[in-house]
């Protein structure tokens, strides 16, 4: 019992489940050894793969000349859109993405043709030198362009409830305001790669980096024009994917195995850094516009906003990541009338698209914008009008959506997480400190998060898996769900160990293949371990109970006094190896594999009318955030966090802290340092290291205090546990409100700045000056 991946549940009995167990391939990155689609070893004859891309925004082809690009050295074969044998679609919901632009190109970046070279090198330096001559159409590149001139990919959503525009006017207080939030590059480790190797009779396999990969088999095989059963993705990991590579993976997939399947050689495509940030989409950004009714308590009572994303030229899953957002614009808070609109602009530029979080953290920017308006408006203190407005109380407990709230816990995270952080007695210190402190001025804040898990479109809610148990004990699992470092492959490993009564290093998962689990659904919404993990419990309970029947039979015992513990099979007073049960079931002929299914119960969603339960389960968390700035500087410095999520009953704590850290983390840099720009001619200007500042460890605070959350999921998900991919992001919205709060300071507290995200230091310089200039002029008084 000295193995540190064994633990005890609370029964005594030996578990693998709620272990603070390293990453399983924690090794191999130490060592350098995990492999990614680049270092898998070329095939004889691999040749090597580069797009051509659009220099125009938009803009209708008129010569199109590749002439000197099929002459340039080591050139095998230039494709086009005419020589697609099938669909030439990428896009998921609307076929409105082509793998290729024919006559018509509608943003800077967009891929035009494909050349394929002896070597990488040969192949990217050819893409640059194609002929190309257009005219020039209006491009549409800001939300305010695509506003004025009703330029949408899908049409607008309005949710309205209650009655809230005589709530509104009735309203004894109001406050009204626009801002901006911006977008965020997903800046994966590994960028868009993609390998494939024709097999024989017109079969296909691809790895490729995805995050769905039943997704990039169907558009494969629809470029190829040929079943998904002739098709196979393969993907053991990636480096990173954060909603990046949900659908945009699919594209060099099909190029590459479009290009292997004419030319009859293995094809690799993988974007450098420029033309991965230039090619790709982002996460939306948005323009945010509300009015807000409330009393002289601080109570909300009614609230009408205006959402407007930047979608690009093209759907992808710009639908749903807007519907996210409009479900999530009251975070931890009762929304007694509202309306919501929901504008879904085209613009040409990348067509944005999934990011952790998926249009769930923009929603939530409005509604803690608003409680610190109200808390300045009102003199008082944020954290108290938070409290306020949280859920709960008769009438309380019903979403804008009509969804039932059954599980609120926001409240006792801030009970807990407001004395353990000091909070109140750091901000009344925080107040003298800077009354003192001409230049630099401290800010301090703290915000809930409540969002909810699974996917809003109810049937990407199932998951399936496969368990193969060999002859000496060991354990094989594979199921839908894709490794992208979050830990789903170490979790579900985990939950198989827990259930057959064996230490987890009997238990290997491999690569997520196409041919081992069909249509699964893509590794997002948070949901890989809560569909991935029931589906891989449902197969290993299946198998133990073969099992259980073997040694109750071989010892003559009744069934339910079969135990499977640390290695062993218990029978009442006898003792077994579970080795040994596993050969004599092999030897009685029973069946020592199977296949689990699991379906997210309780959920459903009526789309149009924008009702239902389309989260099985919301999860929380509550942060404290501290900053420092600098008032003629604008420089901004990240002090102090101090977070308490809810991780449910934590599968697996090590792995569930280093994803909250990451998260905040990541979410801080959206809203403080990830900026990006387009040149007025619609190029992408930020698309390197060099131009887009993403956080490093410096930037992160020497004092990060993260604790779990101590409780079960009410649901039954898998061993009680919740989500923990997407949620912690949300939390780095108080490092926001922290640079608000240190922004009013720099007036004395008299004006609470209107900020824009991220806050750069040409942002927070602005907003300094803009307060004190009110202050100047009589206005913040």
């Amino acid at each position: 019992m000295n193995d540190p991946r064994i633990a005890l549940d609370m029964a005594g009995a030996v578990t693998a489940v709620g272990v603070a167990t390293r990453h399983d391939s924690a090794h191999l990155h130490v060592a350098g050894e995990a492999t990614y689609i680049d270092d898998i070893p070329e095939v004889r004859g691999t040749l090597h793969a580069a797009f051509g891309l659009s220099r125009h925004a938009h803009a209708r082809i008129r010569v199109f000349d590749l002439g000197a690009v099929r002459a340039a050295p080591g050139v095998v074969a230039v494709f086009t859109a005419a020589d697609l044998p099938g669909a030439n679609n990428v896009g998921t919901i609307l076929h409105d993405d082509p793998i290729l632009a024919a006559d018509l190109v509608q943003y800077v970046g967009q891929p035009m043709f494909l050349v394929v070279a002896e070597c990488v090198d040969q192949a990217r330096r050819a893409a640059r030198l194609a002929r190309v001559e257009a005219d020039e159409l209006p491009a549409v590149l800001s939300i305010e362009q695509a506003l004025e001139r009703q330029s949408f990919v899908i049409p607008t959503v309005t949710l309205e409830r209650g009655a809230w525009r005589a709530a509104l006017d009735a309203a004894p207080h109001r406050v009204k305001g626009r801002f901006h939030v911006g977008g965020q590059e997903q800046f994966y480790l590994e960028g868009q790669v993609a390998y494939a190797i024709p097999r024989e009779d017109g079969q296909m396999l691809v790895h490729s980096s995805n995050q769905h990969p039943g997704e990039a088999q169907f558009l494969v095989a629809h470029a190829l024009g040929v079943e998904a059963h002739r098709v196979v993705i393969e993907t053991r990991r990636m480096g990173g994917g954060f909603g990046g590579k949900e659908t945009q993976g699919a594209l060099p997939a099909c190029a590459a195995a479009v290009a292997a399947a004419k030319l009859g050689h293995p094809v690799k495509l993988r974007y450098d850094r420029d033309d991965d940030i230039t090619i790709t989409g982002k996460r939306h950004d948005f323009l945010i516009e509300y009015d807000a009714g409330f009393d002289g308590g601080g109570r909300l009572l009614a609230l009408d906003t205006m959402l407007a994303s930047r979608c690009g030229f093209s759907a992808d899953l710009s639908g749903p990541v807007n519907d996210r957002a409009v479900c999530h614009v009251d975070n931890a808070y009762f929304l007694p009338a509202v309306r919501i609109v929901s504008h879904r602009c085209k613009t040409n530029t990348q067509s944005n698209t999934a990011f952790r979080g998926f249009g769930g953290p923009q929603g939530m920017m409005v509604i803690e914008t608003v409680m610190d308006e109200i808390a300045h408006r009102l003199g008082r203190d944020p954290l108290d009008v938070r409290r306020l407005n949280f859920y709960g109380g008769p009438g309380r407990l019903t979403t804008q959506y009509d969804s039932p709230v059954e599980d609120f816990i926001a409240d006792r995270l801030f009970d807990a997480l407001v004395p353990s952080s000091r909070y109140e007695a750091r901000r009344a210190a925080l107040r003298a400190w800077n009354a003192a402190s001409p230049v630099i001025k401290r800010g301090i804040a703290i915000t809930p998060v409540k969002f909810g898990i699974s996917f809003n479109a109810t049937l990407f809610n199932q998951a399936g898996a496969l368990v193969h148990v060999y002859l000496d004990g060991s354990v094989l699992v594979n199921h839908g769900g894709t490794e992208m470092g979050q830990g789903l492959f170490t979790k579900v490993a985990q939950v198989v160990a827990h259930e057959l009564g064996v230490t987890l290093d009997h238990v290997q998962v491999s690569a997520s293949d196409t041919s081992k689990v069909p249509n699964a659904s893509a590794t997002a919404a948070s949901s890989g371990s809560d569909i991935n993990g029931k589906a891989a419990q449902a197969a290993a309970r299946t198998i133990r109970d073969r099992l259980a029947e073997v040694a109750a039979a071989k010892f003559g015992v009744p069934v339910s006094d079969v135990r499977f513990v640390a290695n062993e099979v218990q029978a009442g007073a006898h003792r077994a190896a579970f080795v040994d049960i596993v050969r004599a079931a092999y030897a009685q002929r029973v069946q020592l594999w199977s296949h689990g299914f699991y379906k997210t119960p309780k959920i459903h969603w009526d789309g149009q009318r924008f009702t239902g339960r389309p989260f099985f389960y919301f999860a929380y968390g509550a942060a404290v955030s501290e900053v420092a700035i600098d008032t003629l500087t604008g420089e901004m410095r990240l002090l102090r966090a101090d977070i308490l999520h809810d991780a449910g009953r934590s599968l697996n704590p090590a792995i569930d802290i280093g994803q909250v850290e990451g998260g905040y983390v990541q979410g801080m840099g959206w809203l403080t340092t990830e900026e990006l720009w387009w040149n007025p001619a619609g190029r992408l200007m930020t698309h390197a290291p060099s131009t887009y500042k993403i956080p490093v460890a410096s930037d992160v605070p020497h004092a990060l205090h993260v604790q779990l959350w101590d409780g079960d999921n009410v649901e039954d998900t898998i061993h009680r546990s919740k989500a923990v991919g997407e949620p912690p992001l949300m939390l780095a919205i108080s490092v926001f409100n922290a640079v608000r709060d240190a922004v009013s300071a720099a007036a004395d507290y008299r004006v609470l700045p209107r900020l824009d995200a991220p806050t750069t230091p040409e942002c927070i310089l602005r907003a300094v000056e803009a307060v004190r200039a009110c202050v100047a002029e009589g206005e913040g008084a």
